[in-house]
């Protein structure tokens, strides 16, 4: 129970990453704020299962672009739990094609859903934790920060983004015991990924060291690392989770 009697809140929680974290949070102790966009069913069937484990869960519906929503969730997390220990941003969208081909809502809405919505997120929170000087934000990036794939020039300069932002606000918020680190996912197995994996699932796993994909559990597993008090000393950091494929090595 490394997270025990820790509040933590998850964008994006109710598929893919966020829902293996948000899961993994609750197994580690923590109450869990679930913050979906579309999928409701989803986000309470998980809520229901971290309750129906002697955990506690909350969701809360929200589109990340929209500005004006976190502080209001942040706000309602803490009338309900007292505070807010850790900041997960895993929302997060791809629009995948060749960069003369991307209409402009392609690069608006991942720019805005996956850069404009953590820096939201992270603003609301942020403030919170600055205040009582101790907390631990944690944004979802991607090995496409740097070492981008053709056709995805947008995801890739959101993920990029993310980094940088990453390590300014560690920087900034360092003086008040808050600290702020990425995980950048390789290939892991989720509904965002799976029909690059019907096409092309074998000269993908070819390409990966570890010859296999990752699993939400894998990021999971990095996600507790960083909210803990194991990594009290570690903020800053872009923690690469992918089976070796960022280094080239091609066995």
């Amino acid at each position: 129970m490394r997270l025990a009697n820790k509040i933590a809140l998850v964008t994006g929680a109710s598929r893919g990453i966020g829902r293996g974290i948000a899961e993994r949070y609750a197994q580690e102790g923590a109450k869990v704020a679930i913050v979906y966009n579309r999928s409701k069913e989803p986000a309470d069937q998980l809520a229901d299962s971290i309750k129906a484990a002697g955990g506690e869960a909350l969701t809360f519906q929200h589109d990340v672009r929209d500005p004006s929503g976190p502080a209001t969730i942040t706000e309602k997390v803490i009338e309900a739990w007292g505070t807010i220990d850790i900041l997960v941003n895993s929302a997060g969208i791809t629009r995948d094609g060749l960069f003369l081909q991307l209409s402009d809502e392609d690069w608006t809405d991942v720019i805005a859903t996956n850069l404009n919505g953590t820096f939201f997120f992270c603003r609301a929170a942020g403030r919170h934790m600055m205040s009582k000087r101790t907390g631990s934000i944690i944004n979802i990036s991607s090995v496409a920060a740097q070492h981008s794939n053709k056709g995805q020039s947008n995801y890739a300069a959101s993920k990029a983004g993310i980094d940088a932002l990453t390590r300014t606000l560690a920087a900034e918020l360092a003086g008040r015991k808050v600290r702020v680190n990425a995980i950048a996912p390789g290939f892991i197995e989720t509904d965002m990924t799976e029909s690059v994996r019907a096409k092309a699932g074998d000269v993908i796993k070819g390409a990966i060291p570890l010859k296999r994909y990752g699993s939400t559990a894998d990021i999971a597993a990095a996600a507790v690392y960083l909210a803990s008090e194991e990594a009290s000393y570690v903020t800053g950091q872009v923690l690469v989770v992918d089976g070796g494929l960022s280094i080239g090595a091609v066995a």
